[in-house]
């Protein structure tokens, strides 16, 4: 079998690194906002180019109590992406939010900037969630412009993007997380720096946000049991910091085998000449990709399902992200929209594809890969 992610073969590695670190959090005796905690908020914000990290329970929360924050309330319009996982429209909802979907570009997937400005221009809008989604950075330079002209907030959803990067025209690099007002990030096990659980964790450069963030995130309380408002009990656990702590070390090397995933799927496309549309790893001395994903797209939804079984037949994972786009969801029919409304987002549900990616996968099994989507495209 050809896992779509394998979290055992990297395990096995660092092995012996995680369940010291472990043993070392537990026999601490401090295991709640610890100096773990402490020290890869740290590092995680150093790293993005922030000044603060607050360490929270999943990426979920981390968009809920970043964005209540941020100042958004009930009546606020919330623009995203329907192309998304739920958690990113789900936050600004469950406070009350009146969530505004725009439409994604299909050679990135994600959010179509000149959509965005187009809601600017007529809507008064609270705060945008920009989405860098499978890895993908979103431009960077482009969404600031926006945010200043506009005079908008910035939530930027970096829960598949951990390490992506932007080259701005004045030949600066920033990190994904770094020109919002806040950013979100989440260590489920599947991501590029991923714990054994859940975890997540808000950066920002303000320092009101961040107090609001650390705020929130134990019951609404500064002072112990003295409550200012109605909080979480949202906390980054002082093992999974720990264990987070021992792999940012291998960020570096792993997102380089990603890429080398990446530019093995290209080169066997290309040698093949195969029909299908894939994300190309472009040259440009920064990582605007961290292939948190690996989806292509076919031409339409009858080939999909074709490869996708045979695939299934012969052993190799895939999945599909994300089989219906979110202004469809049911959940969400009080929004008032419907099929149509956003044809790309709904066109990518039906013709997107994730094959195998993890820094561990081997290139006689992407080739496997390769060889067995040629017999039924």
């Amino acid at each position: 079998m050809i896992p779509l992610f394998d979290l055992t073969r990297q395990y096995m590695k660092i092995r012996g690194e995680i369940l010291d670190a472990i043993d070392r959090a537990i026999a601490s005796g401090r295991v709640i906002l610890g100096e773990n905690v402490k020290k890869f908020e740290e590092e995680v914000a150093k790293f993005v180019g922030v000044k603060h990290g607050i360490g929270v329970a999943s990426g979920s929360d981390a968009l809920l109590i970043a964005l209540q924050a941020m100042g958004v309330e009930k009546g606020d319009v919330v623009v995203t992406t329907p192309y998304t996982f739920f958690a990113t429209a789900s936050a600004p909802y469950r406070l009350g939010a009146r969530v505004v979907f725009v439409d994604v570009e299909e050679s990135t997937f994600n959010m179509d900037l000149n959509h965005l400005e187009h809601v600017l221009r007529k809507e008064k809008v609270k705060a945008v969630i920009a989405v860098h989604l499978f890895g993908r950075t979103m431009d960077l330079e482009a969404l600031s412009f926006l945010r200043e002209k506009y005079g908008v907030m910035v939530l930027e959803d970096c829960a598949q993007s951990f390490g992506s990067e932007w080259k701005f025209e004045n030949g600066k690099v920033k990190k994904s997380g770094s020109v919002g007002d806040a950013a979100i990030f989440s260590f489920f096990p599947t991501k590029n720096l991923g714990t054994y659980g859940d975890g997540g964790m808000i950066v920002t450069d303000s320092d009101q946000i961040a107090e609001e963030c650390r705020t929130l995130r134990v019951h609404g309380a500064r002072k112990k049991y003295f409550h200012e408002k109605v909080g979480y009990n949202s906390r980054l656990d002082e093992i999974h910091a720990a264990i987070l702590r021992v792999k940012l070390r291998y960020l570096e090397r792993w997102t380089e085998e990603r890429l080398r995933v990446a530019r093995t799927y290209q080169r066997l496309f290309e040698e093949r000449n195969l029909p299908v549309i894939y994300p190309g790893v472009e040259e440009k001395g920064f990582r605007y990709h961290v292939f948190h994903q690996y989806v292509v797209l076919f031409e339409n939804e009858e080939t999909r399902d074709k490869v996708r079984k045979g695939l299934s037949e012969r052993g190799i994972q895939t999945a599909i992200y994300y089989p219906l786009p979110l202004h469809l969801q049911r959940c969400f029919s009080d929004l008032g929209y419907r099929e149509g409304d956003f044809p790309v987002a709904e066109s990518l549900s039906k013709r997107s594809l994730a094959l195998p990616m993890f820094p561990e996968l081997s290139d006689e099994e992407i080739e496997e890969v390769v060889r067995t989507m040629e017999l039924f495209i």
